[in-house]
């Protein structure tokens, strides 16, 4: 480990960077100095605008990716070399808005009703019930489950913030359907690590977007790029359509704005279908009917 490695990991740290933010800014600070083989406190402005404009045209990664990793550099120029940072001369990149992909509550059953595996089966149903985050669902454990109150306790999410969510009766009656069939009963993860299901280590995030892409490729939905997130993007699509109200959905998501919610205003139907086209009220023949003669 070098210095300036072992510096930045402390900084991050010391801040209380959620691990995977620590790994995406470290292997961002190596990739930019592989790039120009070079140590990276040998590197200036000039190479940070190279390096940004590859990161488009060589390596194709979207705004949002890109704005990531020059946060990264950022971080490791201001508080490890601490560096002036020039805003104007390495301008964020404009975000772009994607709508998400949803499926229809019917195709989420039979995603579901297509997995492979039991075990499959009951996390794509835990993704689904509760619209938490794959890291979210691999990191469950078995105190987690509140069956007296109903609630789903999720811990340490994005930002290291705790939220309740949600049990639904069905998902419970499959949880327990599951524990009876595990031969080894765990201790601490609900869902335990390695084939057998009996490591001392929480399944990987890996193995829950496997079983979504095996799961759409088994039930002809494999077109629909089917992840994990989907399934999020599902739940609270479908809990606003149901009647849900945006603040509660925002909880139930754990997002920090209310502004990051109101994207699946754009997706519900009921809220799309409220609102009538001006088109409709226009005095128009219809199609067919001869045209007024003056």
């Amino acid at each position: 480990m070098t210095h300036l490695r072992q510096i930045m990991l402390e900084e991050l740290r010391r801040r209380n960077y959620a691990e995977s933010t620590i790994h995406a800014y470290i292997h961002t600070v190596e990739h930019f100095s592989r790039h120009f083989h070079r140590s990276p406190d040998q590197l200036g402005p000039e190479h940070i605008r190279q390096y940004q404009a590859a990161l488009f045209t060589r390596w194709k990664l979207a705004p949002n990716t890109v704005t990531q990793r020059l946060a990264a550099l950022r971080f490791f120029y201001v508080q490890v070399l601490k560096r002036g940072w020039s805003v104007a001369e390495t301008p964020y990149p404009k975000k772009v808005l994607h709508l998400p992909q949803v499926l229809s509550q019917d195709e989420v059953a039979h995603l579901i009703d297509a997995a492979e595996f039991p075990f499959h089966r009951i996390l794509l149903m835990t993704l689904y019930a509760t619209g938490a985050r794959r890291t979210e669902v691999a990191h469950l454990k078995i105190s987690d489950i509140d069956s007296q109150r109903m609630v789903i306790h999720i811990r340490g999410g994005k930002g290291r913030k705790d939220r309740d969510v949600m049990l639904s009766p069905k998902l419970l009656e499959a949880l327990r359907v599951y524990w009876r069939g595990l031969k080894r009963k765990p201790t601490d993860w609900l869902f335990p690590g390695n084939r057998w299901h009996t490591a001392s280590h929480p399944v990987s995030t890996k193995v829950l977007w496997n079983a979504c892409q095996q799961a759409a490729e088994r039930a002809g939905l494999d077109h629909r790029r089917i992840h994990p997130h989907t399934l999020r993007h599902c739940f609270a699509t479908h809990l606003l359509e149901a009647g849900a109200d945006l603040r509660t959905i925002q909880m139930l998501l754990g997002h920090r704005d209310l502004e990051e919610t109101t994207i699946y205003l754009h997706l519900s139907r009921r809220h799309l279908s409220a609102t009538g086209s001006p088109l409709d009220v226009l005095p128009i023949r219809g199609e067919g009917e001869p045209t007024q003669s003056a």
